[in-house]
């Protein structure tokens, strides 16, 4: 059998001597892994680079079987973030929680679509020296992977009051918002909501939001889908709240 699709390469695995185990988010059919052949050749190494957008032909004798994947590069959004090693960390961030986070071979159009998108907006020469622009993009962007896969957040109103203003916090328990005079008393126990994810339009006000908003869609990935997995979150994401906490002038 045979398909094909749009996808983005998340990973790259060395198989054999020259091959590699190649996993794409694809538009249509999910997170879904193929093998290339020569994959790490010199002359084939550039277009698996993670971060790469391709046209991708999978071909298998049954569906369940890994299957061989022909790849022809559209985009290469890691070679164009080369020199900047924040944006960098960002993309590579992405690319590991959409692998770690999504099932395999099930279909999420939005998320695909997504990360297209952050992955464009990375490459914007406006954003490039605000970290505070591209990093409230990115926490924006887990924040609907968490949504299309059932966990989203309640953002809209006090989950104690029902008031829409003076959103400060988010339950860990209820993943709602909670206003500042209910969650006074027991602010020692929420999780602080940063303002720019209940506006709408770009990323946020400081870098010091991006932190907060980091450390919110940190808890519920990991407490949603990959604790009960069994599994660590991706080391890449670590190291991009490592950077984001430098430049932010914070502990981690």
């Amino acid at each position: 059998m045979e398909w094909r699709d749009e996808g983005i390469v998340l990973s790259a695995r060395r198989h054999g001597e020259t091959s590699a185990i190649v996993t794409l988010l694809t538009r249509e059919h999910g997170c879904h892994a193929g093998l290339v052949k020569g994959g790490f050749s010199k002359r084939s190494r550039a277009v698996i680079e993670p971060g790469n957008r391709a046209h991708a032909v999978w071909r298998g004798r049954l569906a369940e079987h890994l299957g061989l994947y022909a790849l022809e590069t559209v985009h290469c959004h890691g070679a164009i973030l080369l020199d900047d090693g924040d944006r960098l960390s960002a993309m590579a961030a992405a690319l590991a929680v959409a692998e770690g986070a999504l099932p395999e071979r099930e279909p999420h159009g939005a998320v695909f679509a997504a990360l297209e998108a952050f992955l464009d907006a990375l490459e914007h020469e406006d954003l490039a020296p605000e970290p505070a622009a591209w990093g409230g993009l990115y926490v924006k962007w887990e924040l609907g992977l968490l949504r299309q896969l059932g966990f989203g957040l309640q953002l809209n109103h006090c989950a104690a009051t029902g008031v829409a203003g003076d959103l400060v916090w988010v339950s860990p328990k209820s993943a709602s918002a909670v206003c500042r005079e209910a969650g006074e008393p027991y602010r020692d126990r929420l999780l602080p909501l940063p303002g720019f994810l209940l506006a709408r339009g770009g990323g946020a006000g400081t870098v010091g939001e991006v932190m907060k908003g980091l450390r919110l869609t940190g808890y519920f990935l990991d407490r949603h889908l990959f604790s009960p997995h069994g599994r660590a979150m991706p080391q890449a994401r670590a190291r991009l709240v490592e950077r984001m906490a430098r430049l932010a002038n914070e502990p981690v």
